[in-house]
């Protein structure tokens, strides 16, 4: 049994919930992310918004899995002020939605003036609505600068408890960091980039397992929506303990995912 905390099943096939399931999956939260091409209007993030905490959840459910998700004007798309700023006011409207846990994933993807400014209207309005907040920090040479611009401000805000902040992405340069300040941490498995899971167990042989989860992402790159699965293979194969495999894989998560009052695995 296991949760997928961070997967964007849109770009996934129905045939990927069912195996999801016959893995052991029972529950996913789904961020808002890049579409693989940049929306022309804000009405497509309508839309897409409308996707995320209606139709998804139906995909889901027929396969007894519990689906949340995360609202948000990705980085990537945050560039133009004006638009992104028009994005964020649709938010408000969803968050009546059951699913919906918090404001996800924001962050930084070029560590630009724009960005930044985008950053800080998702931190505001996940303040005022006292919602949760899940984290993308960038793919960029300099690794460690962007999440320490992300923590700055989440920290310069203000209002945000750093124990309700999941900064995901983490990789063994940039995990103590996150740590030591008080956030949740995740990590992203991919087969190629990110964090493959032989060395997510390394990091979790390295730093411990407390405020530390792990995710498939399985967007549009090349990912597995069953890499949470083999990384539990990976930690039997080098003997830790199903207790320990269980927290890192279901029982973080859910303690995470929980705070919202609004995550279910059932």
């Amino acid at each position: 049994m296991y949760i997928d905390p961070h997967i964007h099943m849109v770009s996934r096939t129905t045939d990927d919930y069912q195996r999801m399931a016959l893995a052991g999956c029972v529950a996913i939260t789904e961020p808002a992310f890049w579409a693989g091409y940049d929306r022309s209007s804000p009405q497509g993030f309508q839309d897409y918004f409308r996707q995320l905490t209606d139709t998804e959840p139906k995909r889901a459910a027929q396969y007894g899995i519990r689906h949340h998700t995360w609202l948000c004007i990705n980085p990537k798309e945050a560039e133009d002020p004006v638009f992104a700023h028009e994005v964020i006011a649709l938010i408000p409207s969803f968050l009546a939605c059951e699913s919906v846990l918090g404001i996800g994933e924001i962050g930084l993807n070029k560590n630009s003036r724009n960005e930044i400014e985008i950053l800080e209207a998702h931190l505001e309005l996940a303040a005022k609505h006292d919602l949760m907040v899940l984290v993308h920090t960038p793919h960029l040479e300099d690794k460690l600068k962007g999440p320490r611009l992300i923590m700055d401000a989440i920290r310069n805000q203000g209002k945000l408890d750093p124990g309700r902040v999941l900064i995901d992405h983490v990789e063994e340069h940039t995990v103590g960091i996150v740590l030591e300040r008080g956030f949740w941490a995740g990590m992203t498995l991919y087969p190629d980039t990110k964090c493959t899971p032989q060395r997510a167990v390394d990091i979790f042989e390295m730093h411990g397992t407390e405020r530390l989860w792990i995710n498939s992402a399985g967007d549009w790159g090349q990912s597995d929506p069953l890499a949470v699965p083999k990384a539990q293979l990976e930690m039997r194969a080098r003997g830790h303990t199903e207790a320990s495999i269980r927290k890192v894989s279901f029982d973080n998560p859910l303690a995470f995912l929980s705070q919202s009052g609004r995550f279910k695995t059932a």
